[in-house]
């Protein structure tokens, strides 16, 4: 397991994220640990050019991606979120839900899209 020392951030989603891999010499992919609390849902945001995938590891959620696809993901469930397309995911659960996400390209602050 990641541990509790992966230093996270509060972002305008509504969630932390702690970058787990994230370089600037491979621009290929990155890797993240986001914590949502219990009971919120995320802001609908889509990331420019950028697909990412989420793997559950702790806890309950609903993802939404897209206009018309719902999906309840507990751990060791993934979805895929393809480039472009609006997503959020709201926790479900009594407990933190926990995920990773991986990005590819690697994410950069520029290609996040708040759409609230």
């Amino acid at each position: 397991m990641l541990g509790s020392s992966l230093e996270e951030f509060y972002t305008e989603e509504r969630c932390r994220i702690g970058e787990i891999y994230n370089r600037s010499e491979d621009k290929t992919h990155s890797l993240a640990r986001t914590t949502v609390a219990a009971g919120v849902t995320t802001a609908w945001h889509k990331l420019r050019a950028t697909s990412e995938i989420y793997f559950i590891l702790e806890g309950l959620g609903e993802i939404e991606i897209g206009e018309g696809i719902k999906q309840i993901l507990r751990p060791g469930d993934s979805a895929m979120i393809p480039a472009d397309v609006p997503q959020r995911i709201t926790n479900m659960g009594d407990a933190d839900l926990v995920f990773l996400c991986i990005c590819c390209p690697a994410f950069l602050p520029d290609c996040y899209i708040h759409l609230e």
